[in-house]
């Protein structure tokens, strides 16, 4: 037995063998799977854009776009609508510049791997995403983990470790992916003056979708570099960062993620920036009927005695271990809802989940349901 064999037989042991869903099809709220169609709770399309029908058809009527950029954009693969939706994002969040990554994972990984060298350090989040603890092991830099949204733990640090390098820099999601809780910002930003670093968060599960504004959490707060995606709440592809002019210059010229990766169809670059712009006004009623929808939910798991972390649209029900996980999904889905199990090492080890994605599209006496189940 080879060693890929071997990996593979100790992932069925452990109930974390993935493969692919064969979806067939998504509508508003639902999804179609091996011809069964099922209440969708996993959904990132936090706004429900990607299935409206309506708005396809009237962007495919006014626009004609190239569907291939057939380069990186360093050499061909650039054009005009990338810099009217760099211009659109940078706005919203009241910054100088944007750059566009294919995706957040992309972005994450060549923000942090660019901006720390040999003899700087990243202060990260322990729930931090993947594609920022890679982009820390890839920067040629030193990092060390703080306990999840521990900030006397990430003092504590910053007081012991600062002083030995040169660039420092903070890093946090600003709504967690798989807890749905929110990073104090204000207090990140605070500990990020008084010990001379610089603030990246990221913003990919709240851009549109969280906040007072559709920047999220960070708007008009002194954040150095921020990024999110447009792959979530948006409905498109790909994903930015936006800072001052100096630093998306360098990324530019040091993010090996951007230099070297054939940029997104301007076909894609177009319904992003159609949506944050001419669709502004539909965006903002879809994020209302969200906010209402979260309120409501919330005020449900109180209701019924059920504690959880989450304050936003991302709920965690958490199970434990994973063959247990696996049971009540599929107990669920037997009933037409789908909301796959979450394991290690997406989560840590004892905390395999149910995540529940609420988008503008579902109902509160669906979600009511699942819970008298579990």
């Amino acid at each position: 037995m080879d060693r890929i064999e071997e990996e593979l037989n100790k992932l069925k042991q452990n109930n974390q063998l993935r493969t692919i869903p064969d979806i067939e099809s998504k509508t508003d709220g639902k999804i179609v799977i091996n011809g069964v169609e099922y209440i969708n709770f996993a959904s990132n399309d936090y706004l429900g854009l990607s299935t409206k029908e309506i708005l396809r058809h009237e962007f495919l009527n006014k626009f004609d776009c190239l569907l291939s950029s057939a380069s990186a954009r360093l050499l061909t693969g650039s054009a005009p609508e990338y810099k009217e939706l760099e211009k659109t994002v940078a706005n919203i969040y009241g910054k100088e510049s944007a750059l566009i990554f294919n995706t957040g994972y992309q972005a994450n990984l060549g923000v942090v791997s660019a901006l720390c060298g040999k003899g700087d350090i990243v202060f990260s989040d322990k729930l931090n995403h993947a594609s920022i603890i890679d982009g820390m092991k890839l920067s040629g830099g030193e990092f060390f983990r703080y306990r999840h949204l521990d900030y006397e733990n990430l003092e504590k640090m910053l007081q012991t470790k600062r002083n030995n390098y040169k660039r420092a820099i903070i890093v946090s999601e600003s709504v967690f992916s798989m807890d749905g809780d929110v990073a104090d910002i204000d207090k990140l930003i605070e500990l990020k003056k008084k010990y001379n670093c610089l603030l990246m968060i990221d913003e990919a599960h709240a851009f549109c979708a969280f906040g007072k504004t559709l920047a999220g959490v960070s708007y008009g707060k002194d954040v150095d570099i921020i990024t999110a995606t447009f792959g979530k709440a948006v409905g498109s592809f790909g994903a930015f960062c936006v800072s001052n002019e100096k630093t998306i210059s360098y990324l530019i010229n040091k993010a090996r993620s951007f230099i070297f990766s054939t940029s997104i169809p301007p076909f894609n670059i177009a319904w992003s920036n159609w949506l944050l712009t001419e669709k502004r006004d539909y965006i903002e009623e879809q994020k209302q009927k969200l906010e209402h929808l979260t309120k409501a939910v919330h005020a449900s798991l109180r209701l019924r005695g059920i504690q959880t972390s989450s304050v936003t649209h991302i709920i965690p029900l958490i199970i434990g271990g994973n063959e247990k996980t696996i049971k009540v999904s599929e107990q669920l889905r037997s009933m037409g809802y789908y909301i796959p199990a979450i394991r290690p090492p997406t989560v840590p080890e004892g905390t395999s989940r149910l995540r529940i994605s609420l988008t503008a599209d579902c109902r509160l006496e669906d979600f009511e349901e699942v819970l008298s189940v579990l």
